[in-house]
């Protein structure tokens, strides 16, 4: 046999490798800095050089808010998102006395970034395992020779003529090792000669594929591949399956060429892979069975094709190419089953690899250099429906396919009735592990609203969007995240952020000019009150245009009641209002030794609105501002102890201490979604896409998400759970539950003619209830969109039957659909309530009605004790009568409610005129928790739930009038210490505006005998500047009652002075 690489033309090829290999391992392999040789042949201009501008345009498609995620190091790649999407692993050349990389991790929710190898040696290719405790990388820390090797990277670097020549590094001893999280502890893996690495766990974390060339050193090569070898190491590399512990190897792959850079599909059957061929100038894109079976090639470009990674849908893969040029790398997209055309992706010079999506399939992360010499991780929102578009996917992927069959399986086992199993059934289903707590936006939302869309479908329901999907997607913030442009210096020395300091995400963004530094204790300013002393911590202070250093928290040593006194001016956001109405150009939270926090930056983390504040915030660490402490002689330690007494300090100024920053915070914006499904109620067994729709409708409604792990706020998990995933048993699989329940019990009544409906009957499982009632939200505002072909059908129909507007009470209101309603009322507690978000609860201008006469909500009703709570009472004369004859059959004892101001989805369609019943089985210690499981539900409770709102649902639909619509003003709530009362509903979805927008004002109320409407944004009270609802919270606190007072608002592009007098809320 020939050699493969003997002739010229082998020779060329790898040279022209060789060429590529530079930029690639210069950006993904420590230490190699090599040349440039020839390339095979001259390429046509891209049309990143040719039309920049089309480039960005392009890109924009699949790829938005691109942005830089690390700095440090000389060099950074190979990101990867754990299960929960709350770490991502990467290597990075930053350890000092090391020039190659080493793997550290990154606590998403905080920016913590912890060095997890041992720092001596090579490291390459991290992978989290699906519990979230162990990391598996390669490393070469066992080799008695790694320092060595590292002094002689060095001087080969400082060498210019050894740094000329390429040499690829495929040393011997690296090994596979696990690192325990908890203990630190390394295990290694693998105990063969030669090179194990490129290894990524199972996504049940059972199984290892790896590569390795380890069969070169036990004698098993032919005589040409020890050629090969000999010239080039990663010929022998094969791909290799073993357990997670390490036992049963086995090989998956006999074919010549460089076999490596596997990773399991989401759901574990498959692998995906690149193949080198024997010149090493060709990679292709593989994929196999999980036991090796069924390999096939999707890619044929003729170029190196390589690092594949599935998207979370398993539908398709992404990879990296220079089929645009040897050193220009772009990444492209190509479907699963290969049945479409690569897709490119990136429009940018340079290098652009490696790429992994964020287990939501929403992000994605990649490695980059930019068009320069240094690589660093880049991230970007991903577009996965015009990703499927373009790939010519359906926009259902093979992961919610299965969702499908479960909900097909469902249907078989269910029955018309209303039974426990039945109701058991879907919860277990929604708790499943893989659907990871069903939190808005992620993988596990999708999974659990494909199992309700196809179940609903099954029924013989119909979509109602306008493309006829069953899913109607919102935007939402899902969080936020750092910039670029973040820095922080203290004269000539700056501080890395993440480490020595962090913004806080309501800062204010942009440059921040040097600036003294004043020390304020614990920052607060607490008025005296009965039996409580002021405390005051800005006494003699001047902080005017100065940054002002200040404790997080409160006194540690003062007497439970005094704390009690003081908490509610201990937050990171109070304090920062006190500082800005000082003057102060920033204010800066230091934790100290006394504390005892976990972590010494505050979490860079939404509590609930985007509102921002007009100083500088950030946090830094102990030993920053020791460090500034001890040019003015002070000691942090003394300074604290000092002030944990409670007893006033004095403030002073640092001396010698200028501080200046950069501040640059971006919204991370991601998408949920929601079920609507219509069942008709002239469409017998299953409508048709001509069915006419009735003149109104009545919606059943459960929201579907929960809190993922609870890492994004709102868990109550204790300490030893935290991080848990949150089932969310009885929020709210179970109110899924029961509405599917009766979606079958109604659409068989429908199908076998028993029920003789007026109205049509849209079933709905919202999303983002848990993040304030997002997905109901905008559903109400998108209400006239999604229907525009079933109003206008309405519209229609009654303008050629009725003679007159005044015949049909549809067509007499339904100019009243474009104009301001007199429904904006106050939702409970929102004025005070700033960090509750199920209270944040907005009403726009339009109401619901005539449209949707009834919303019947159900939310947390699988623990039935005692009673049901029916709430919602208050909305309409008509409940107490249909509910004394429906319950008839159910026999619950109930406990009936009127209060129509919900922390709920019900109170979004309260607030748009539509009368509301929502049952509520009541709370208890597992809410919010990790302990919400199936096996605490009462499901013969449920059913029975079920079964009375089925038939209550059955007499809406049946009656010959809807409902009427009753006024309620929302009864004001005491929290927070609040006792004045405006009546003012605040928009919370104005996250970008300064100030407070309002959605309304509530009849009779002091705002609207002040003059104040909706869409007004409050910017001043009783001389206090408004930005953000906190300040309107803490300046409602401060009014007196019955004493008049200014407030001030823009209305459009007029700033309007009023007054006002708060009224009492007892």
């Amino acid at each position: 046999m020939q050699n493969a690489y003997s002739d010229r033309n082998s020779y060329r090829a790898r040279s022209a490798v060789n060429w590529t290999l530079r930029i690639v391992l210069g950006i993904c392999c420590a230490g190699q800095i090599l040349v440039a040789q020839e390339p095979l042949a001259e390429l046509e201009a891209d049309v990143v050089e040719t039309n920049p501008a089309l480039a960005t345009e392009l890109q924009s498609k699949l790829l938005s808010e691109v942005r830089q995620l690390t700095f440090d190091g000389l060099r950074t790649g190979e990101g990867y998102f754990s299960t929960d999407g709350t770490q991502l692993v990467f290597q990075s050349e930053r350890e000092p006395g090391n020039p190659f990389f080493q793997i550290y991790l990154m606590e998403l929710e905080t920016g913590d970034v912890r060095r997890i190898s041992p720092g001596i040696g090579k490291t390459t290719c991290a992978w989290i395992h699906p519990d979230g405790k162990r990391v598996l990388f390669a490393s070469t820390q066992f080799d008695p020779e790694a320092k060595d090797k590292q002094q002689a990277e060095y001087d080969k670097r400082n060498n210019p003529e050894k740094r000329s020549r390429y040499s690829w590094d495929y040393d011997e001893t690296y090994e596979l090792v696990e690192f325990d999280l908890a203990t630190n502890e390394y295990h290694k893996l693998t105990q063969d000669v030669g090179y194990d690495a490129e290894g990524s766990y199972s996504p049940d974390g059972s199984l290892i594929c790896f590569a390795s060339n380890r069969r070169a050193y036990t004698g098993e090569l032919s005589a040409v591949e020890k050629l090969s070898f000999e010239e080039n190491a990663s010929s022998a590399m094969e791909l290799y399956l073993m357990n997670a512990d390490g036992t049963n190897v086995r090989r998956l792959t006999h074919t010549p060429g460089y076999d490596g850079g596997p990773f399991f599909s989401p759901d574990g059957k498959m692998i995906c892979w690149r193949r080198f061929d024997t010149t090493g100038a060709v990679a292709e894109i593989m994929v196999m069975n999980a036991d090796g079976t069924e390999q096939r090639q999707l890619t044929n470009m003729k170029a190196i094709s390589w690092a594949p990674y599935f998207h979370p849908s398993g539908d398709y893969l992404i990879f990296a190419t220079n089929r645009h040029g040897f050193g220009n790398f772009e990444l492209y997209m190509i479907a699963t089953h290969g049945n479409s055309k690569p897709v490119r992706v990136t429009y940018r010079a340079g290098f652009d690899g490696l790429p992994a999506f964020s287990p939501d399939g929403q992000r994605l992360v990649w490695t980059s250099n930019g068009g320069s010499s240094q690589s660093q991780l880049y991230e970007s929102q991903w577009n996965d429906a015009i990703a499927r578009e373009l790939l010519g996917l359906s926009a259902s992927s093979s992961i919610e396919s299965e969702a499908q069959v479960a909900a097909a399986q469902s249907l078989k086992e269910t029955g018309a009735g209303f039974a426990a199993a039945d109701v058991g059934r879907h919860v277990d289903y929604l708790c499943r592990p893989e659907l990871g707590g069903r939190l808005t936006g992620s993988a596990g939302e999708k999974l659990a609203t494909a199992y309700v869309a196809a179940y609903l479908e099954s029924l013989g329901m119909q979509p109602v969007m306008p493309d006829g999907s069953f899913f109607h997607e919102f935007e939402f913030i899902s969080d936020v995240s750092l910039g670029a442009q973040n820095s922080l210096r203290a004269g000539e020395q700056t501080y890395k952020v993440n480490e020595d300091w962090r913004p806080l995400f309501f800062s204010q963004e942009g440059e921040i000019e040097p600036s003294e530094v004043v020390f304020a204790g614990y920052g607060m300013r607490v008025p005296e009150s009965e039996g409580e002393a002021e405390f005051d911590c800005y006494v003699h202070l001047d902080v005017k245009d100065k940054w002002v250093m200040v404790f997080r928290g409160l006194p540690q040593d003062v007497t439970p009641e005094r704390r009690q006194h003081l908490i509610r001016f201990a937050s990171e956001r109070y304090k920062a209002m006190i500082a800005r109405d000082l003057g102060a150009r920033g204010i800066v939270f230091v934790s100290g030794p006394t504390s005892q926090v976990r972590s010494q930056l505050v979490p860079l983390r939404m509590d609930g609105t985007l509102g921002t504040s007009s100083l500088a915030v950030l946090s830094i660490h102990d030993r920053v501002a020791d460090e500034w402490l001890q040019r003015a002689g002070k000691s942090l330690l003394e300074l604290q102890q000092a002030c944990d007494t409670g007893e006033p300090t004095m403030g002073f100024t640092l001396a010698d201490v200028k501080v200046g920053a950069q501040i640059d915070i971006e919204p991370v914006k991601s998408r949920g979604r929601n079920v609507l499904a219509m069942l008709s109620a002239r469409g017998g067994a299953i409508a048709s896409e001509d069915t006419q729709p009735t003149e109104d409708m009545i919606v059943i409604g459960a929201h579907i998400d929960h809190l993922g792990t609870g890492q994004g706020g709102g868990s109550l998990a204790k300490d030893d759970e935290i991080g848990g995933t949150h089932r969310g048993a009885d929020d709210n699989a179970s109110g899924v539950a029961c509405m599917l329940e009766i979606a079958q019990y109604l659409s068989s009544q429908v199908r076998s003619g028993n029920l003789n409906a007026n109205r049509d009957m849209l079933f709905a499982a919202w999303s983002g209830e848990e993040l304030g009632l997002r997905g109901s939200q905008a559903f109400a505002e998108e209400f006239e969109d999604i229907f525009a072909n079933r109003l206008q059908t309405i519209m229609a129909n009654l303008h050629a039957h009725a003679g007159s507007p005044s015949e049909s009470p549809h067509l007499a209101n339904a100019a009243g659909f474009q104009q301001e309603t007199e429904i904006q009322k106050e939702a409970a507690g929102a004025e005070h309530n700033a960090a509750n978000v199920h209270a944040q609860i907005t009403n726009s201008s339009r109401s619901l009605a005539p449209w949707v006469v009834a919303n019947l909500n159900l939310d947390m009703v699988g623990r039935l004790r005692d009673n049901l709570v029916l709430q919602g009472i208050g909305s309409s004369a008509y409940w107490n009568g249909v509910i004394e004859r429906r319950n008839a059959v159910a026999r619950l004892s109930l406990t009936l409610q009127d209060d129509c101001h919900l922390p709920t989805d019900a109170s979004t369609f309260f607030l748009h005129g539509v009368p509301i019943l929502s049952a509520f089985t009541g709370s208890h210690e597992e809410y919010h928790t990790p302990r919400d499981v199936p096996e605490l539900l009462n499901y013969e409770g449920a059913a029975n739930v079920a079964q009375l709102m089925a038939l209550i649902a059955r007499d809406l639909v049946m009656a010959d009038e809807p409902p009427e619509y009753r006024d309620q003003p929302a009864q004001p709530q005491r929290s927070a210490n609040l006792i004045a009362y405006l009546g003012t509903v605040p928009d919370y979805a104005g996250a970008d505006i300064v100030g407070v927008k309002l959605s309304g004002v509530t009849k009779g109320a002091p705002a609207e005998k002040a003059g104040l409407k909706a869409g007004d944004i409050i910017v001043e009270l009783a001389g206090r500047k408004i930005e953000n609802i906190y300040d309107y919270t803490y300046a409602i606190e401060a009014l007196k009652v019955g004493q008049e007072t200014s407030i001030a608002v823009t209305r459009g592009d007029t700033r309007i002075e009023l007054q006002v007098t708060p009224a009492s809320r007892d």
